[in-house]
């Protein structure tokens, strides 16, 4: 794990302050320099969270100190290119990639990450434009993309293309790499409320969900190691979940909030239409695995939403956050602490799984 990095909310000033207004003030979220997160900055930290799809709290933590980082490039700002290991982050390649689609070439996923798909299909610009093929954006890409403008009108291409490359999955879920991705642990036990914890609950749905994939012959992986409750961030999730070549991710979550009058159960999947991104394949699921739950246990229908946390965001595949119901509501917190509706909410979501996967119908 790595080490934790201190938070910034209203109230705080000094330097890291300093920067992070900075930031801000780059992107023109606010109009004048300052060290406080005072009235203002904390409205716009808000909203700039808000327009993110990220969590909306005023807290500036790792992602979205990451996320204001990103804001500040736009296309042509700098030199893009592919590095393993050290991938390039921004507005700029969000840019890059909606431009790519829109010009019918496959760049993947419209998710600001200068990954291979991305270099692939700028080399197939570059060789249909008749400049060096080396995979970089420099100069002459930003000419081509200029020249380029004039003639393509966009589109979401990208959507039909995630589609198609689910088709040949669609062979039922016996041979499927599933990964579930139980919330917090270890140290962090999440939220709380009438006596349960987010760790408990989240760990022992992904079991039961785990228990009835394997009898139907899916390789199922957990992200928490249930013997020594090792528990990694999200961006690593993220990776182990790339590098196990998954079919799909699901995060499970309980949800908590001041007011005791909150209670459901939403899904969220990744997406901001703001910024042109959207996974129509994670939407699709988080509809189904929604659905399921819903019929099936009773929970109030909170909706499928889209997100850009990093868990949904850097994986490949699609993936999805179920938060399976309110701590903070006696009706939930009755429902969860029962076993027989953990199990439930385990069966619901290995149906969605298994529909998402079937054969498709002649």
């Amino acid at each position: 794990m790595g080490e934790k990095r201190p938070l910034f909310r209203k109230g705080d000033q000094g330097p890291a302050v300093a920067e992070i207004c900075d930031r801000l003030l780059r992107i023109g979220a606010i109009t004048k320099p300052s060290n406080v997160i005072d009235e203002t900055v904390d409205a716009a930290i808000k909203e700039f969270q808000q327009s993110r799809g990220i969590t909306v709290d005023g807290i500036v933590g790792p992602e979205t100190f990451r996320r204001l980082e990103e804001a500040r490039w736009s296309l042509g700002d700098r030199i893009l290119s592919f590095t393993p290991g050290h991938l390039i982050h921004g507005d700029d390649v969000s840019s890059l990639q909606r431009k790519l689609s829109d010009f019918g070439f496959d760049a993947g996923r419209i998710d600001g990450i200068f990954g291979k798909n991305t270099e692939n299909a700028l080399k197939e610009l570059q060789k249909n434009v008749g400049i060096s093929i080396d995979g970089v954006c420099g100069p002459d890409v930003f000419k081509a993309i200029e020249r380029l403008n004039r003639v393509v009108v966009g589109g979401t291409p990208e959507h039909y293309r995630e589609e198609l490359h689910h088709l040949p999955r669609r062979t039922g879920v016996s041979d499927k790499v599933v990964i579930i991705d139980p919330g917090h642990g270890g140290d962090d036990q999440g939220l709380s409320g009438h006596s349960l914890t987010e760790s408990f609950v989240s760990s022992d749905i992904s079991q039961k969900v785990e228990g009835k994939l394997a009898a139907l012959g899916t390789t199922v992986l957990l992200t928490r190691m249930t013997k020594t409750n090792q528990v990694i961030d999200e961006q690593q999730r993220a990776v182990f979940a790339n590098n196990s070549n998954a079919d799909l991710v699901v995060s499970i979550h309980t949800d908590s909030i001041k007011n005791p009058s909150g209670n459901g159960c939403a899904s969220y999947y990744f997406g901001n239409e703001a910024l042109g991104q959207k996974s129509s394949m994670g939407q699709r699921f988080a509809n189904l695995v929604q659905t399921e739950i819903i019929k099936t246990v009773g929970l109030k229908d909170c909706r499928t939403h889209a997100k850009t946390w990093d868990l949904l965001r850097m994986t490949r595949m699609p993936s999805v956050r179920i938060e399976v119901g309110y701590l903070s509501n006696t009706n939930d917190a009755v429902k969860l602490a029962d076993a027989n509706v953990r199990d439930l909410i385990a069966s619901s979501i290995a149906e969605a799984i298994i529909s998402f996967f079937e054969p498709v119908k002649n």
